[in-house]
């Protein structure tokens, strides 16, 4: 969900400056912006994800997702997660990435009767569950009903269990477990520039696209083609960035 349809780190950006100051907040800000992923260095594999940002999640709070905004250090991560979840249920506070996305979601859901479980790794808060929160967001922003799954391992190996088609995410490292343990297509939502996406993706098979609208367009192309309509398929491929099979 965060990074996806959910604003987490510009709220992360706004709780840090009230915890350590607007300066302190841009200085760290500033710090991220200057130690951009090296696209032209080689990721090694299996890791898709830049070496700081791996150092974040093994720094962060169990099951806290990576910050990418700010370059904090173990001590200045530990003092805002536990700021944050001081805070009344905070996930029911974020914006959405792209306004009317999550509305959009849910009118096609229901027009083409797909199955949809939000998957998402937070950690709690005061006030209700994570799992509840998240519910709540979405239902306040147009999808009734929804599945929340609070993420505590691969995303490959639930995306298997649970038999999934396609998996959306933010985080390469994410896609590249689904597709080495699971069957899904994975698609990585891309908003940085594309010089900083890691060449290992596409050559994966992971379709990056850099809005979750224009995902869901090709997810509807997708769903609407036939088994022997290949010029759909080329299309949907194309569109994903990858190559058509030989």
């Amino acid at each position: 969900m965060d990074g996806v349809l959910a604003d987490m780190e510009s709220e992360l950006v706004r709780q840090a400056e009230i915890l350590f100051g607007e300066s302190m907040t841009r200085k760290l800000e500033a710090r991220a912006d200057a130690t951009p992923p090296d696209a032209a260095t080689p990721t090694p594999e299996p890791s898709l994800s830049p070496p700081d940002a791996q150092a974040s999640s093994e720094n962060a709070p169990e099951n806290a997702p990576p910050l990418l905004k700010l370059n904090m250090n173990s001590r200045q991560q530990k003092k805002l997660w536990h700021h944050v979840e001081s805070i009344e249920n905070f996930w029911e506070t974020l914006a959405e990435l792209e306004p009317g996305v999550v509305g959009r979601l849910a009118a096609l859901a229901a027009e083409r009767r797909w199955e949809i479980i939000f998957l998402t790794k937070r950690p709690e808060s005061a006030g209700a569950t994570a799992q509840v929160q998240s519910q709540r967001w979405l239902e306040a922003k147009g999808f009734s009903l929804p599945s929340v799954y609070v993420v505590q391992g691969s995303r490959g190996r639930i995306a298997a269990a649970l038999a999934l088609d396609v998996v959306v995410d933010d985080r390469p490292e994410n896609c590249l477990d689904i597709v080495v343990d699971s069957k899904a297509r994975a698609i990585l939502v891309w908003r940085e520039p594309e010089n900083q996406l890691p060449a290992a993706a596409r050559r994966l098979g992971i379709g990056v696209v850099n809005t979750v609208g224009a995902c869901l367009d090709i997810l509807t192309e997708m769903d609407r083609a036939q088994p022997e309509d290949t010029g759909v398929m080329a299309k949907v491929m194309r569109l994903l960035g990858l190559k058509e099979p030989a």
